[in-house]
């Protein structure tokens, strides 16, 4: 096995890189225009994902496992400190929708990819009922459906890579469509043109650097922000691990019994909705604290990075081509499928592309989507509702697993 420049237990030199590479991602896109453009989001993953393929930087290390546990939960609560609670319900019931329909692309595109490939690639039964049940909710639901259909390790981590890898082209894909004319003249854009609007008087500065300007901030708002974040992660985690022991679980339990486990056992669900009732209830409190948007922005901007190191592109071509086909069939499909049902029922096109985002990806990179893009008013609504996704996630995923096993 090839090793990279930096080991993985090289813990220091790993978070060098993914603050630098974060921060100079963040300092390209406000200070040039094509980069801006291309979104520092992009800059970030392709960055660390060509370092990775070229042995710089390791595919896997327990620095990366930390971005996921602790940098991804701190960054959620931040980012929702600041957030229009009163229009939650309204944004997030449209959200929903969309985000549903675009649900019924994964289905399809599962059971298409399945119809074509089953001959050839082992156990896609399996397989298949562990994507359908990633690209509706998230890796929680990847992970869920291995265990409950006992597929192949070598198998798994074969999907895993190749899953990876599309997900690192599919976020490119996504994070361009809101600039291209084909889809803004036939889809309406509001939230692009809010974003344009701000920044139309600074004509010297790219869109990203006019909207993130700097601010007043003190010492008590970095204390006060962190501080909170921190408390609110921990009281959320525990509550949900609290509530996933006493819930009854198993193959033999009432459906019911599957729901509420899966809605107040999940951490991230119940993280979201905390942050959200308490900042409901201490409105004055939030609305005080500078910093949280810039704070938790920084926070996301190593999520991207770390987001594109595990796209071994040479694995994929040398283990899993076939794979690789077969995510890509899922992905098409639930793209098209967004914006065909999107156009349709007149949503507007940043709608289309986060609830597109968090079937595939999950709510945090569809938030992280919203984020950059400057999608402010969208970022509570698709981190609701691909976090409730987790959920139903598990059931489509079990429901064509259950079917396909028939088939085979």
């Amino acid at each position: 096995m090839e090793t990279s420049l930096i080991s993985p237990d090289n813990t220091w030199a790993l978070w060098a890189f993914l603050t630098g590479w974060a921060a100079a991602s963040i300092y390209l896109e406000q200070k040039y225009a094509w980069a801006s453009k291309m979104s520092g989001a992009i800059i970030a993953l392709i960055g660390a994902m060509l370092l990775a393929n070229f042995n710089v930087i390791p595919l896997e290390s327990s620095v990366y496992d930390a971005v996921w546990n602790y940098v991804v939960p701190l960054a959620i609560p931040l980012l929702l400190f600041q957030a229009n609670i009163k229009k939650i319900w309204q944004e997030s019931g449209r959200m929903l929708t969309i985000f549903l329909l675009s649900a019924i692309g994964t289905v399809a595109g599962t059971i298409v990819s399945f119809s074509l490939l089953k001959d050839v690639i082992p156990h896609l039964d399996k397989l298949g009922a562990m994507m359908a049940g990633s690209y509706t909710g998230g890796s929680v639901n990847l992970a869920a459906m291995a265990s409950k259909f006992e597929a192949p390790g070598e198998l798994v981590s074969a999907l895993v890579v190749a899953d990876n890898a599309m997900m690192a082209l599919f976020f490119f894909v996504l994070m361009a469509i809101p600039a291209i004319g084909f889809f803004r003249r036939r889809y309406q854009t509001p939230h692009v043109e809010e974003v344009e609007a701000k920044t139309a008087d600074n004509e010297g500065e790219t869109q990203a650097a006019s909207f993130w300007q700097r601010k007043e901030m003190s010492l008590k708002d970095i204390a006060a922000s962190v501080a909170t974040a921190f408390v609110l992660v921990a009281v959320s985690f525990h509550l949900a691990d609290f509530f996933a022991r006493i819930v009854p679980t198993g193959a033999n339990t009432n459906i019911f019994f599957q729901l509420l486990g899966g809605i107040i056992g999940d951490q991230y669900l119940v993280l979201t909705t905390l942050t959200v009732l308490v900042v409901v209830a201490f409105p004055n409190y939030f609305e005080n604290i500078r910093g949280t948007q810039e704070i938790g922005t920084f926070l996301i901007y190593i999520f991207f990075v770390v987001i594109g190191v595990p796209a071994s592109l040479a694995l994929v071509v040398t283990t899993a081509p076939l794979l690789l086909v077969f995510t890509l069939i899922i992905v098409v499909f639930n793209l098209l499928f967004s914006l065909v049902l999107g156009k349709l029922f007149k949503f507007n096109l940043e709608e289309v592309v986060l609830a597109s985002n968090a079937n595939l990806g999950g709510p945090t990179t569809a938030a992280a989507m919203a984020i950059a893009k400057g999608w402010n008013k969208l970022i509570v609504p698709i981190l609701l509702v691909g976090t409730l996704g987790y959920i139903i996630g598990n059931y489509i995923g079990t429901g064509l697993g259950m079917w396909f096993q028939t088939v085979m």
